[in-house]
């Protein structure tokens, strides 16, 4: 008996869907895997779309490979349209510069434990990104307040803004500097993520006047803040997503809040799994599988 399923051709599919579907898919699933199956999938792996948020965050794949060199090839195939950039560990100064060269419609960059870049690369970064929307830094080195004031002076769309650090109960040194400087020139923030902060209540009242907008506001592991007085009480009234120094779990965040991303528990540092296509996939193809031009790129 003859099956009535009708079956389709992933190539018969018209090419910006394609590029579409890749570019749901990780960094490294497009590079190793995807752009593999066939030379039509390759080309449409090569095709701008695909490359408007690219995704560097551990984990990576097991292999011997140049991570900075795949960074600066993505770049390249985004063609001046990257959107959004995620990485953690190996960012360095230069690889940001080589972002920002060839980037200038950047909205988004994550940059987590990336001990590399230092004061001056950051600030010549985010000079040339007006329309940054999101940065994250957290558990970078310590940057000044100076880079905390060029990026407020040169990001006035920033609404989204992380500088979580890693802190311990035990730590009584109190550091309003950060906050102050963030609620002097961050005005348009909507959510703000300080784990581990040495902000005091004198910050925490600081971050509520200048950022009046603000709808969440993650202060979990920032013992030194106490909530006295009126303070508690004025950020339940003002803020929709508050979680408080001694909260566990992120609160439930508001699917309507402006750029507010919740975070895996199995990954607290912010870190998102990449899924890999499995080595033992096979493939049948319609149109042979013309890999003539893969040595533009080699590891």
């Amino acid at each position: 008996m003859e099956s009535s399923e009708e079956v389709r051709n992933w190539l018969d599919l018209p090419g910006d869907v394609l590029s579409l579907v890749f570019s749901k898919l990780g960094v490294f699933d497009v590079l190793f895997n995807v752009q593999n199956v066939c030379s039509s999938w390759r080309k449409f792996c090569k095709e701008p779309l695909v490359w408007l948020a690219i995704d560097l965050r551990y984990p990576w794949p097991d292999m011997d490979i140049d991570l900075e060199k795949v960074a600066r090839h993505a770049i390249d195939r985004s063609c001046g349209q990257l959107v959004e950039f995620s990485v953690d560990y190996i960012c360095t100064d230069e690889l940001l510069r080589y972002i920002t060269e060839r980037s200038c419609p950047l909205r988004c960059l994550r940059l987590m434990s990336c001990h590399r870049v230092t004061d001056d690369g950051l600030i010549e970064v985010v000079n040339g990104l007006p329309l940054l929307e999101e940065l994250d830094l957290s558990y970078c080195c310590t940057f000044s307040n100076k880079v905390l004031e060029v990026i407020g002076c040169s990001c006035p769309h920033l609404k989204t803004f992380k500088l979580n650090s890693r802190r311990f109960r035990n730590s009584d040194v109190e550091w309003d500097e950060e906050a102050f400087t963030i609620a002097g020139c961050m005005p348009e923030l909507r959510n703000l993520q300080l784990l581990g902060n040495q902000l005091t209540d004198d910050g925490l009242r600081a971050i509520l006047d200048g950022c009046p907008h603000l709808e969440s506001l993650d202060l979990r592991q920032c013992f030194n803040v106490n909530l006295g007085g009126e303070l508690q009480k004025r950020c339940a009234d003002a803020i929709r997503c508050l979680s408080l120094p001694n909260d566990f779990d992120y609160c439930e965040i508001d699917p309507n809040a402006h750029g507010y991303e919740t975070v895996d528990e199995d990954y607290p540092s912010g870190f998102s799994e990449v899924d890999f296509l499995s080595d033992d996939v096979y493939y049948e193809f319609s149109d042979g599988n013309d890999l003539s031009d893969y040595g533009e790129f080699v590891f």
